[in-house]
C-alpha cells in the first residue's frame, strides 16, 4: 500500500508540471496575441436605484389600471423622477465586495473608493454591502485600508451583511461607522489560521531526503515537506500571535466599545447574538437599509469592472499553489 501511495503522489507531481507547463505556455501565446491592442481598462458603471426601484413598484401598481390611466401614470413617475436627479437631496453610493481567498476584488475596491473620495459630500452616505468568509491576511488587510481611506476623510460609511462576513470579512466591516447585519448573517471569526500539512516522515520513510536552503534564521520556519523542528513551530506560532494581536488592535481602534477580548476567540456569531455582543449596531437587509433611504435620498449603485485575463487567472491560481497564507 505505500508503495502505491508513493506512485500516486509522484504521477500527481508529473501531472502538475505538465498542467503548469501548458498553462504558461497559453499565458504567453495569449499575452502576445494581445501587444499591440492596447491595454484593456476598467469601467465605471453608475446605477440609479431609486428609478430602478421604483419603476417595479410602478409596474405592479399599473398592472390593475386600465391602459389611459397607466399611461397618465407612467408620465407623473417620469416627471418625478427627474425632480428627484435635480434636487439636492443628498446621495448614498453603494458599493458590493464578494470576497474570496486572496480578496481579488480589492482591485476594484480601491478604484470605486478613490472615485468617490473625489465626489462624496458631507451629506453623503456609502453603504457597502459586504459577504466574506476571510481569507488570507495580507490581502484583507489591504481591503480593510481601502475603505479605512473613506473614514479617514469623515466619509459616513455602513457595512452590510446579508449573509457572511467573518474573520477578514468582519476586518473589513469594522472599519465601517455602522454595521447592519440580517437576523441569521454570520459575523466576528476574529482570529488567526495556518494549516499546515507536513509530508517529512512519509519522504523519509521512502528515502527522499528533502533540503531546503535559506539564508536567515527563520527564513522558513515551518514547510511541507521538511521537518518540523520545535524551534521553527514557536517561531511560526509567534508569528501567528502578532498577527492576532494586530487584527484586534485594528477592530478596537474603529470599534472602540467593543469587547475585544471577549469576541476576539475565533468563533463566529449570527446577527441576533452578534448585536448583543456588539459586534453589530442594527439588524436589517440590506434591502430594507436602503429602502428606508428612498425617499429622502439619491442611491446610486457604484461598481468597477475589470477585465479578465489570462495572464491575471494564471498568477492567482499560482499564488493559491504556492503560497503558504496565513488565514484570516
Amino acid at each position: 500500500m505505500p508503495d502505491v501511495l508513493w506512485d500516486t503522489l509522484a504521477f500527481a507531481a508529473k501531472a502538475f508540471v505538465v498542467f503548469a507547463t501548458v498553462l504558461a505556455c497559453a499565458a504567453a501565446i495569449f499575452g502576445r496575441a494581445r501587444a499591440g491592442r492596447g491595454r484593456a481598462r476598467s469601467r465605471v458603471r453608475v446605477e440609479r436605484v431609486n428609478e430602478r426601484m421604483g419603476r417595479a413598484a410602478e409596474a405592479v401598481r399599473r398592472a390593475g389600471m386600465d391602459p389611459r390611466a397607466a399611461r397618465k401614470h407612467h408620465k407623473e413617475l417620469a416627471r418625478r423622477e427627474r425632480a428627484a436627479v435635480s434636487s439636492a437631496r443628498p446621495s448614498v453610493y453603494v458599493l458590493d465586495f464578494k470576497g474570496d481567498l486572496l480578496a481579488t476584488a480589492v482591485e476594484s475596491l480601491r478604484e470605486e473608493v478613490s472615485a468617490l473620495a473625489l465626489v462624496v459630500q458631507p451629506d453623503d452616505e456609502v453603504v457597502v454591502r459586504l459577504e466574506s468568509p476571510g481569507g488570507a491576511a495580507h490581502a484583507y488587510g489591504l481591503a480593510a485600508s481601502q475603505l479605512a481611506r473613506l473614514r479617514d476623510r469623515g466619509i459616513r460609511l455602513t457595512a452590510c451583511v446579508d449573509k457572511v462576513a467573518a474573520s477578514g470579512g468582519y476586518m473589513m466591516a469594522a472599519v465601517a461607522e455602522r454595521i447592519v447585519a440580517a437576523p441569521f448573517a454570520i459575523l466576528g471569526s476574529i482570529g488567526v489560521a495556518a494549516p499546515v500539512p507536513n509530508l517529512h516522515r512519509l519522504l523519509e520513510r521512502h528515502g527522499v531526503d528533502y533540503r531546503e536552503m535559506t539564508a536567515g534564521e527563520f527564513k522558513r520556519t515551518v514547510s511541507v515537506f521538511g521537518e518540523i523542528t520545535e524551534d521553527g513551530r514557536r517561531k511560526f506560532q509567534e508569528q501567528l500571535d502578532e498577527t492576532h494581536g494586530l487584527f484586534k488592535d485594528f477592530v478596537q481602534r474603529y470599534r472602540p466599545a467593543l469587547d475585544v477580548a471577549r469576541v476576539a476567540t475565533g468563533e463566529h456569531w449570527h446577527g441576533t447574538r452578534a448585536l448583543e455582543l456588539g459586534l453589530a449596531d442594527e439588524l436589517a437587509t440590506s434591502d430594507d437599509y436602503l429602502l428606508a433611504r428612498l425617499d429622502r435620498a439619491r442611491i446610486f449603485e457604484v461598481r468597477v469592472e475589470r477585465p479578465r485575463t489570462l495572464r491575471g487567472w494564471l498568477g492567482r491560481s499560482l499564488d493559491l499553489v504556492r503560497a503558504r497564507l496565513v488565514g484570516v
